[in-house]
């Protein structure tokens, strides 16, 4: 835990006790503050005051005796409107905050200028949080990772001068961390997202550039037109800036580069510095680094920990053995020449468009609680596929998708069980030599068959060890 001492002996107003406010909760009454919290959610609150944490119904509450007033990023700021705690404390003048500015003030007071790696972007930031922190540690750094990847920041060990704190944020912790400013801040990509708690595409690619322009050095992806926008504006400024690609070389920064090599793309990262270009990684065989995705992934990756002093060596030995994220294209095993790929979080076409770029001849699972559009925009992919499984509510959908298209061969399976031993059958009867994937993709939510998409890949996981001849991830067949 980080005890929060710039708020002791001050009242400090808190909303919102799930996961990342409980963890604020016992930081601020660890350094000493006067905490009050509520949350609307009963059990929420009694869990805190289980804790000795001061339950306050703040509705009631004088606003005007509170220092700050801490908000979970959960609850909405500005759009669609504010919460009515958001209001309170605008009346009262009192500064609105969240967990993560709470991170760097304790930063500044105790170890100033201590190093702090902070990711953001539409897509990508987990699984380049997660390998950043992985890199990290493989190489005997104190790395402390959390934020939006899922510990909150405020229950890693303290800032200090030799331990490298690695940050997820999502754009509602930017928005509450006025003073953040990382040592190296990375900005992946911008999309449309979460436009109902921003009020625009404007708004919200204005909040991601805020984390990289208050960064001592920015990573920024150039592969999307507001991203390359922001670079050049960090380029204006003056300041350290590191371009990064995952489809284009450059003439300075980090991109991955694409040859063939005996019939097998590798993927090389490519570091361009003073116009020399040096290989520093081939991506090539690294399971839990498959696909364009993951090249700018860890392009992004390269780009942050050299920054922090690691050599090229170290981040490729990091490379090397990182194992990835459950349910993000998470290599499980494999079965002769056929390995199985769970990729349980790609809930919408967009997250699925990354998976079906990454391998030929692919048996896929998909299906579920459709989104709008379906898989209508993954048409131009279907020639990569040997064959498809429908589970669930979508499968009329797809179906009918497919029947249009008339490229793709199809099986109703209906359940996961059933979709898995329909994918190995046909899979192992596939005739040639190569790799093969049998890919959990659902293009879909879960909720009509499983609780999450964590459930529904955990459930995949478990059917696919119980298969004859099955070979955990690591072990060669």
């Amino acid at each position: 835990m980080t005890p929060v001492t710039v708020f002791a002996g001050r009242r400090v107003a808190l909303f919102g006790l799930g996961g990342s406010g409980l963890a604020t909760a016992r930081a601020l009454k660890a350094g000493d503050a006067d905490v009050a919290a509520w949350d609307d959610n009963e059990n929420s609150r009694e869990k805190a005051a289980a804790e000795g944490i001061a339950v306050v119904d703040l509705a009631s509450a004088d606003w005007s005796g509170f220092a700050a007033f801490v908000l979970s990023p959960g609850v909405p700021l500005t759009h669609p409107v504010p919460h009515w705690t958001v209001e309170k404390a605008k009346a009262a003048g009192v500064e609105i905050i969240g967990d993560v500015e709470l991170l760097f003030r304790e930063r500044a007071k105790i170890a100033p200028g201590s190093p702090v790696v902070c990711i953001t972007g539409t897509n990508g930031k987990s699984t380049t949080t997660a390998l950043i922190a992985h890199v990290l540690k493989a190489a005997g750094r104190d790395a402390q990772m959390g934020g939006n990847i899922g510990t909150a920041v405020l229950a890693l060990e303290p800032p200090a001068a030799n331990r490298i704190h690695v940050v997820e944020c999502s754009s509602y912790q930017i928005d509450l961390a006025p003073s953040m400013v990382p040592s190296v801040g990375i900005q992946m990509n911008l999309t449309p997202d979460h436009l109902d708690r921003h009020g625009s595409f404007e708004a919200y690619g204005a909040i991601k550039e805020r984390l990289v322009a208050a960064s001592d050095i920015a990573v920024i992806g150039v592969d999307d037109e507001p991203s390359k926008q922001m670079a050049r504006r960090r380029a204006a400024s003056g300041r350290k800036l590191v371009k990064i690609s995952g489809e284009q070389p450059l003439d300075e920064g980090v991109f991955a580069g694409v040859t063939a090599n005996a019939g097998r793309l590798d993927t090389r990262i490519v570091a361009v510095e003073g116009g020399k270009p040096r290989v520093v990684a081939n991506l090539a065989g690294i399971g839990s680094l498959r696909g364009a995705h993951n090249a700018q992934n860890a392009a992004a990756a390269f780009a942050a920990c050299a920054s922090l002093g690691l050599s090229d060596a170290e981040i490729a030995a990091g490379f090397r053995s990182y194992p990835g994220l459950p349910h993000r294209m998470e290599e499980i095993g494999r079965t002769g020449r056929v390995v199985f790929i769970n990729d349980s979080k790609a809930t919408n076409a967009d997250s699925t468009e990354k998976a079906l770029t990454s391998f030929r001849d692919i048996f896929w699972i998909l299906g579920g609680k459709a989104k709008e559009g379906g898989i209508e925009s993954l048409r131009r992919y279907f020639p990569n596929i040997a064959k498809a499984y429908l589970i669930g509510a979508a499968s009329d959908l797809f179906a009918a998708t497919f029947d249009d298209d008339g490229r793709v061969a199809y099986e109703r399976s209906e359940t996961l069980d059933r979709a898995v031993a329909d994918a190995t059958r046909d899979a192992l009867a596939k005739p040639g030599e190569g790799e093969i994937a049998v890919l959990l993709s659902p293009a879909c939510a879960s909720f009509d068959q499983f609780p999450n998409f964590e459930v529904r890949g955990d459930a995949f996981r478990g059917l696919v060890q119980t298969l004859p001849g099955f070979e955990p991830f690591g072990v060669k067949g």
